[in-house]
């Protein structure tokens, strides 16, 4: 968003001569074009999902020069004979893939009509999510925020507070909404496609709302009072500085706090019941929590708990206690404990639930007197309601079809019910209701699109080389018939304690239609089973996600779904590094491999220190530089460093110009050295019909991380 501010050059002034910001009426009416999803509800997960970038623009190009020439002179000349060749290689492969594409445009043609009929019929009237306060309702929709009355039905008289369109960031969607305390101000954050970073507008709300100031670069903010926000700036990847601005007579901003350690990520939270903001500072592996008094915001934070290695907590309050998810003490995994406001450390923090073994805590919601933890155990969900009057814990098993939970915002801790959507890649997004007075779940008819009916799900658990089971997910439609003669879509992840995205995809629903099966695979690494199964996936135990994903493709062959001919493996992001391994290890599994926006150059990622997630990343894939098992360890599975003249799968790639995580510069790296080797080898057998696989790269112009729109998803 470093362009953004200047967007708004038509609309207000961004800086006056003097300093201030103009403030400007936000008065028009936008017609609906697309509807984007409001984050407003906690986010409990690792504070992002992606690997670190892979390698150092230009790093891999070399200038070799006959004449002898100043150091620094050589170096300028290097760079601008890197980039030349750096603009030559992208032509180069945008113009291929506009020649391969051309083959193909019937068959685009028909998907993305398909896709499209798919889309209009699945997009129901669920709406964005609403945030209610009082008698007043705030939601957005198409890029703008609408104000209307509880209860009030139509909801075409809601006023307009902001449109993005308005104000200049017509390419930017809204991706969180915080209303003060007394509504007088709202805070909207503001993303672009194409960068990770957000800019935050704060409008003074009223009958002519206007914007009172613009921060860029911001990740996380909340309101501590009705006049005092807290935020944190992003950098590079990197969240360690937390600032506080006031809205009083007397406006100012200073910093609050600073993170000196760069393995730990900031952002800020408000507790259910606005007691108080929670500063978290968080590694791959550690946690540390400080509280800031919502009634006295201008008082220095108050510590919780040290960090302690190994230890993470996030924190909750309630009736002058605190309430810690945390994965202190034995097993290491996540459980709820509580200690008093005033005595908060360790020795103080007392038992109130613990997981099952092999649970994953998906998320948790606290009110006044019940918490709701959503959770995972054997790829099937679960609500477990704990209420603190009754001192009883409820399991409520959820559909059998149901893989993935998105939690509603719910902004008032006295609600007597909590709102949540159920999904799966194949199911579009259902909304239910779980009721404390009637202790049951029930389910919000409010759209017409059938549950798909004709798509059966199937969990099997693979055998991996060290005994381990390894859960499987299998979807296909219930009417096909010899299943071995149908094509295999499977996928992969296994990093960072994420699981698998479960999540409802247009294209997943067209693939079953069409007679495909589908298969997730919830191999070590990832999060399925809890902390304990990401840990025996990471770092020097990454081979064995590996060994997973064999075992359970060889599994599906076994039991007759697909065979190796019509099996294609699926991954994004660090999800490359697992599925890039297994087409060196194993290519005859395969015949075809997609990536998208794929991580595949471990060992020079991790020794680059000067990367900004690099040494965060240290507790996901080690430290190759001060450990010299851990760099042949890593070589043994970077699929860049792996690469060899053999038989390889097709692979289609996707990458972004604009993605930080992943330069542009190591995709490409990764796609000539593939080719070479799988070039090299058919000229070395020089068989006849010798099959020579096709290594596609489609480089988007828009979109970031494996982050796109509907229209920029709909065209990959």
């Amino acid at each position: 968003l470093r362009n953004l501010p200047q967007g708004l050059a038509f609309s207000i002034s961004y800086y006056s001569k003097h300093g201030g910001l103009q403030k400007m009426c936000l008065h028009s009416k936008i017609k609906q074009k697309t509807c984007y999803m409001l984050d407003s509800s906690r986010n409990t997960c690792m504070h992002r999902t992606a690997p670190p970038g892979s390698i150092l623009p230009w790093r891999f190009f070399s200038c070799k020069e006959e004449t002898e020439l100043p150091s620094k002179m050589k170096q300028n000349t290097s760079i601008m004979t890197s980039e030349l060749l750096y603009k030559n290689l992208l032509k180069s492969e945008q113009k291929n893939w506009n020649d391969i594409s051309a083959k193909y445009k019937p068959m685009i043609k028909r998907i993305k009509k398909k896709l499209e009929a798919l889309h209009k019929k699945c997009t129901f009237s669920l709406g964005s999510p609403r945030m209610k306060f009082g008698e007043n309702v705030y939601f957005e929709e198409n890029g703008c925020v609408f104000l209307s009355k509880a209860g009030d039905v139509d909801e075409g008289n809601a006023d307009i507070l902001f449109s993005t369109e308005d104000l200049g960031f017509s390419d930017a969607f809204i991706q969180r909404i915080r209303i003060s305390p007394d509504q007088r101000y709202m805070s909207v954050s503001l993303k672009s496609e194409n960068s990770e970073e957000a800019t935050c507008v704060i409008v003074k709300l009223g009958n002519f709302p206007v914007v009172e100031k613009v921060i860029p670069s911001v990740f996380s903010f909340e309101w501590a009072t009705n006049d005092v926000l807290y935020y944190t700036s992003q950098k590079n990847l990197k969240c360690q500085n937390v600032f506080m601005t006031t809205f009083t007579n007397q406006k100012h901003t200073k910093l609050v706090y600073t993170e000196q350690d760069a393995r730990f990520f900031v952002d800020i939270y408000c507790t259910k019941d606005r007691r108080f903001l929670t500063i978290n500072s968080n590694s791959k592996t550690t946690s540390e929590v400080w509280l800031v008094d919502c009634r006295d915001p201008l008082k220095l934070p108050a510590l919780v708990q040290a960090r302690t290695k190994g230890v993470l907590y996030h924190i909750e309050h309630r009736n002058d206690e605190l309430y810690i998810l945390t994965t202190y003490g034995e097993p290491a995994e996540y459980k709820l404990m509580k200690a008093p406001v005033s005595s908060s450390g360790m020795e103080n923090w007392h038992l109130v639930y613990a997981l099952e073994k092999k649970t994953k805590l998906v998320d948790l919601e606290m009110f006044s007197d019940h918490c709701v933890m959503f959770l995972k155990n054997a790829g099937h969900l679960y609500l477990n309601v704990i209420s603190f009057v009754s001192h009883s814990v409820q399991s409520i098993k959820l559909p059998t079809w149901a893989c993935d939970f998105e939690l509603e915002s719910h902004l008032e801790s006295s609600a007597s019910t909590c709102y949540f959507q159920l999904t799966s890649p194949v199911h579009p997004p259902k909304r239910f209701a779980y009721s404390f007075k009637e202790n049951n779940l029930i389910e919000q008819a409010v759209q017409e699109v059938p549950i798909t009916t004709n798509c059966h799900t199937t969990r099997l658990l693979a055998k991996s080389k060290d005994e381990t089971l390894v859960p499987i997910t299998v979807f296909h439609n219930t009417n096909s018939k010899e299943l071995h003669r149908k094509p295999l879509l499977v996928h992969v992840y296994g990093a960072y304690g994420i699981d698998l995205k479960m999540s409802f995809k247009e294209e997943k629903l067209m693939l079953i239609e069409e007679g495909w099966i589908l298969a997730y695979c919830h191999v070590r690494g990832g999060g399925e089973l809890g902390l304990s199964w990401h840990k025996d996936g990471c770092q020097h135990n990454k081979l064995k996600g590996l060994h997973d994903l064999k075992a359970c493709i060889t599994l599906l062959h076994k039991l007759g779904f697909s065979q190796p001919n019509y099996t294609a493996l699926a991954a994004t992001s660090a999800g490359g590094v697992l599925a890039g391994a297994l087409c060196n290890s194993d290519p005859e599994l395969i015949r075809a491999m997609i990536l998208q926006a794929p991580f595949v150059d471990v060992l020079n990622t991790m020794m680059k220190t000067h990367l900004p997630l690099t040494i965060e990343e240290q507790e996901e894939w080690g430290n190759p530089l001060a450990d010299e098992k851990c760099m042949e360890y890593i070589k043994s599975y970077c699929p860049y460093q792996n690469i060899k003249p053999q038989c390889y799968p097709s692979v289609f790639i996707t990458a972004y110009k604009n993605d930080q995580r992943i330069p542009l510069t190591g995709v490409l790296r990764y796609v000539q050295k593939l080719r070479r080797a799988a070039l090299d080898y058919a000229r070395s057998t020089s068989k006849k019909g010798n099959w020579i696989p096709r290594i596609i790269l489609d480089v988007q112009a828009n979109g970031g991380h494996c982050d796109s729109s509907w229209e920029d998803s709909l065209n990959e």
